[in-house]
């Protein structure tokens, strides 16, 4: 009789997830503080890191974000390209402050910089990489959890994740177990369910491929409302309306001049019939003597010359007051 298989435990299942995602593939080389968490090298020289210690150590790191009772003291840090998407879905989930892409100097040291900032953790994804804000951190006893390959230096990093931090599903699963890890043990997630946010979610995405997801996207996309003006005709000819598919309504008969009462109009007065009173005479008013009785004659004119011109008009005489104007430069 076959039995069942058996569920895999949490644990069983978080390795299994690391390893095909590549978690335990170190490098070439290995750096002496790195040894103890060395499984075995391969015949082609590739060191094998030890996943039970690295899931002991995403458990040590969650306990020490959970303690901190502010999640904004926390920043989650990445100079990698395949670490930033997974740093700021981190901070999505955990609260936490994320710092993607280059470290300014100074950030946790020089406080007349506008991004100056004290945090009480610090997470980094490559202690090689993220060399400077390690150093700043020293500097001000900042404590820090760092994702150490086989060959990174250990200088400066309080608590290291034997991992591989050079792969784009490496870095997202740690992310994403390490999420996980920290809101169960905050009790936003119950112990043994399943986060139902996907891993896929941590991933570094290629900008080709998100650019190509998206344009399927809009292709997929149903036109809502979209009217095809040329499936009436042949190419951009569109096919107007037939006459027998439009209802016509029958107009009511005018009226005839006919059926119209039409009223006579009164004839209008003739001319002959009006009456006409004969104006009076104008009184005539008697001349007084002296007055109006005989009309002066004018003076008579003296006739022009023969010539018809003015040649015989006198002169006018002259003015003898008249004073002699000097001439001026105005004029």
């Amino acid at each position: 009789m076959a039995t069942a298989p058996r569920a895999l435990s949490q644990v069983e299942e978080d390795i299994q997830m690391m390893l095909a995602s590549d978690v335990h593939l170190g490098t070439k080389n290995c750096d002496f503080q790195m040894e103890r968490y060395i499984f075995k090298r391969r015949s082609d020289g590739i060191y094998i890191i030890n996943l039970a210690k690295t899931w002991e150590k995403l458990q040590l790191a969650a306990r020490v974000i959970v303690a901190i009772e502010n999640p904004q003291d926390i920043i989650v840090q990445s100079a990698r390209p395949y670490g930033q998407r997974a740093v700021l879905k981190f901070a999505q989930y955990t609260g936490a402050q994320a710092l993607a892409g280059r470290h300014t100097p100074g950030t946790f040291t020089n406080q007349l910089q506008t991004s100056f900032c004290e945090p009480r953790l610090l997470i980094l994804t490559d202690p090689r990489t993220d060399h400077q804000p390690i150093k700043e951190a020293a500097l001000g006893n900042i404590p820090t959890i760092a994702f150490c390959d086989t060959d990174s230096p250990m200088r400066y990093v309080d608590i290291g994740i034997p991992a591989n931090n050079k792969g784009k599903h490496s870095i997202g699963c740690l992310y994403w177990l390490l999420a996980r890890m920290v809101l169960q043990m905050r009790g936003t997630i119950r112990p043994g369910h399943k986060w139902d946010v996907m891993v896929d979610l941590f991933f570094y995405r290629e900008p080709e491929e998100a650019k190509e997801k998206e344009e399927e996207d809009l292709a997929a996309a149903p036109d809502y409302g979209a009217v095809d003006y040329a499936a009436g005709g042949v190419g951009d000819q569109w096919a107007p309306p037939l006459v027998s598919d439009v209802q016509w309504t029958e107009m009511p008969a005018p009226a005839q001049v006919s059926d119209v009462q039409w009223t006579e109009m009164p004839a209008p007065a003739q001319v002959s019939d009006v009456q006409w009173t004969e104006m009076p005479a104008p009184t005539q008013v008697p001349a007084e003597a002296g007055e109006w009785a005989t009309a002066q004659v004018p003076a008579a004119v003296a006739p022009l010359s023969s010539t018809g011109g003015w040649d015989d008009a006198a002169a006018p005489a002259p003015v003898e007051s008249a004073e002699v104007v000097k001439p001026t430069g105005w004029d």
